[in-house]
C-alpha cells in the first residue's frame, strides 16, 4: 500500500487523565501519589498518578492491594461529571480536526484523520496539533499514535506515553508514528499478549506452540492457528499479526443501553432496601434516557451476591418507556423473585431495547397511569435549574435530602468513609464486611 494511499489513523489517549484533572482542581495533589477510585474494602483504582504508578499501582487493582503498595497514598473519589466537561472539551479539539472521531473511553479516540492532510499536512503534524492544543487549551497531556491502522495506532500510543517515577512521570516520545511500509517492524517484536483477543487463556494455548512474540504468531501456519483456537478466532489472531486490521474508524456508536449500578460497603439482606434502590437506580436511568431522547422496552435487574455470583432478571414491556416510575416498578417486580439472605453486595438496574424518538401513544387500559411523561419534563427542567437533588421520588428522602444518583456515583467502588448500608440510611444491622 502507498503511503498516498495509505489510510491516517491517530489514538489519542490521555495521561493519567482523572487523576492529572484533579491536580488541576486541587494543585496541592501535584507530585503526591494520587490514587482515584474507591477507597473503602470493596473499592477499586480508576486511575493514579505517575508517582503512584512506580509503586506498582495500575487500574482496576483492589484498593486495599493499592494502599498496602502504598501507604502514604492520597484516594480521591472522584468527580465523574467533571472528568465528562473536560472530555466534551477534548472531543471538541478532535472535532476541530476531523468529523471522524469514534470515543472509546471519556479519555481516549479514534481519529481518521485521511481526509484533513490535505489542508493540515501529514499524521504526525496533525498530532502535533492535537497535542500542543490540549496541553494549551486544557493545561493536560495526552499521548498519541499515528498508523495505518487502529491496532497499530493503538499499540503506537502505548509506546508513547511516560513512564513512571517516585518524583513524576519522565516524559516519553508523546507521539509515535508508524509509517506505511514499517508496519511489521513495528508489530513483530512487540509480546504477543499486545494483539487484541490474546488474553490469559489464549496466551496460554499458543505458549505450546513456543508463540511469546507478535512475530512468532506471524510465522505459525493458518491452519494451526484454526486448530488450535477455532476459525474465527485463528484466522482474525493471524491477520493481525501479519499488519492486517481493516477495521474503520466508527463515529457515534450506537448506544445498546443506558444502566446504573452501585456496590455497597456493607451486603445488603433486605429485599425492601433492594426496593428502595430499584427506585433510586430507575429514576437516574430514566434521567439518561430522556436527556439521550431515548426509550427503552427491556428492563434488567442485576444482582451480585457476597461470594460474588451475579444474576440478572429481565422483563420486556409492551411499550418502550423513559419514566422513573415504569422502570423502577418493573426493577421492583423482577426483585421479588431475588432471594436477597446471602448478602447483596452489587445492584444495577439496566434499560435496552432503545428507540429514539420515539412517537407516544395514549393507552385506552383503565389502570394505565396518566401523566408520567410530562412530570418527568417538569422534573428535568427543575434539576437542569436547581440541581439533581433539587426533586425526586419521595421514597428517596432522607435526613440529609433526596439520595439521587448520580452518573459515576461510587463508580468504582464505595469510599472508606462512606457510610454502611445503602446511601441515606442506617446500617444494616447485623451483618459486616467480609
Amino acid at each position: 500500500m502507498s503511503e498516498v494511499a495509505a489510510p491516517t489513523i491517530l489514538h489519542v489517549d490521555m495521561d493519567a487523565f482523572y487523576a492529572s484533572v484533579e491536580m488541576l482542581v486541587d494543585p496541592t495533589l501535584a507530585g503526591r501519589p494520587v490514587i482515584v477510585g474507591g477507597s473503602g474494602e470493596r473499592g477499586v483504582v480508576a486511575s493514579c498518578s505517575y508517582e503512584a504508578r512506580a509503586y506498582g499501582i495500575h487500574s482496576a487493582m483492589p484498593s486495599t492491594r493499592a494502599r498496602r503498595l502504598c501507604p502514604q497514598a492520597v484516594f480521591v473519589a472522584g468527580h465523574y461529571d467533571l472528568y465528562a466537561s473536560y472530555s466534551k472539551l477534548l472531543h471538541d479539539i478532535f472535532e476541530s480536526v476531523t468529523p471522524l472521531v469514534e470515543g472509546i473511553s471519556l479519555d481516549e479516540a479514534f481519529l481518521d484523520v485521511t481526509g484533513a492532510r490535505r489542508l493540515l499536512g501529514p499524521g504526525p503534524v496533525i498530532a502535533a496539533r492535537i497535542r500542543a492544543e490540549i496541553s494549551t487549551e486544557l493545561n493536560l497531556s495526552a499521548s498519541v499514535g499515528v498508523a495505518p491502522s487502529k491496532l497499530l495506532a493503538k499499540l503506537a500510543s502505548k509506546a508513547a506515553k511516560p513512564a513512571a517515577s517516585l518524583s513524576g512521570p519522565i516524559a516519553g516520545p508523546g507521539a509515535v508514528v508508524v509509517e506505511p511500509g514499517t508496519e511489521l517492524d513495528f508489530l513483530h517484536p512487540l509480546p504477543v499478549q499486545a494483539l487484541w483477543g490474546v488474553g490469559p487463556a489464549t496466551y496460554r494455548r499458543l505458549e505450546r506452540f513456543g508463540v511469546r512474540t507478535v512475530g512468532d504468531l506471524a510465522a505459525l501456519p493458518p491452519a494451526t492457528l484454526v486448530s488450535a483456537l477455532g476459525r474465527a478466532q485463528g484466522q482474525h489472531l493471524h491477520d493481525l499479526a501479519n499488519g492486517h486490521d481493516p477495521s474503520p474508524v466508527v463515529p457515534d456508536r450506537e448506544v445498546k443501553s443506558v444502566s446504573h449500578e452501585e456496590t455497597y460497603p456493607h451486603d445488603v439482606f433486605s429485599r425492601s432496601e433492594l426496593a428502595r434502590e430499584a427506585v433510586r437506580l430507575g429514576d437516574a436511568v430514566a434521567a439518561r434516557l430522556r436527556r439521550a431522547r431515548l426509550a427503552g422496552r427491556t428492563v434488567t435487574i442485576k444482582v451480585r451476591f457476597h461470594d460474588f455470583a451475579t444474576i440478572t432478571r429481565s422483563q420486556t414491556l409492551p411499550v418502550a418507556t423513559d419514566t422513573g416510575p415504569e422502570i423502577a416498578a418493573t426493577a421492583t417486580g423482577l426483585l421479588e423473585g431475588v432471594d436477597a439472605g446471602p448478602g447483596v453486595r452489587l445492584f444495577g438496574v439496566a434499560v435496552s431495547g432503545l428507540e429514539h424518538d420515539r412517537p407516544r401513544q395514549l393507552s385506552l387500559e383503565v389502570d394505565a397511569a396518566p401523566g408520567w411523561h410530562e412530570a418527568s419534563q417538569a422534573v428535568d427542567a427543575v434539576r437542569r435549574r436547581f440541581g439533581d437533588a433539587a426533586v425526586g421520588p419521595a421514597t428517596l428522602a432522607g435526613a440529609s435530602g433526596l439520595q439521587v444518583k448520580r452518573a459515576g456515583d461510587t463508580q468504582w467502588g464505595p469510599s472508606a468513609e462512606a457510610p454502611p448500608g445503602l446511601p441515606g440510611n442506617t446500617a444494616v444491622s447485623g451483618h459486616a464486611d467480609p
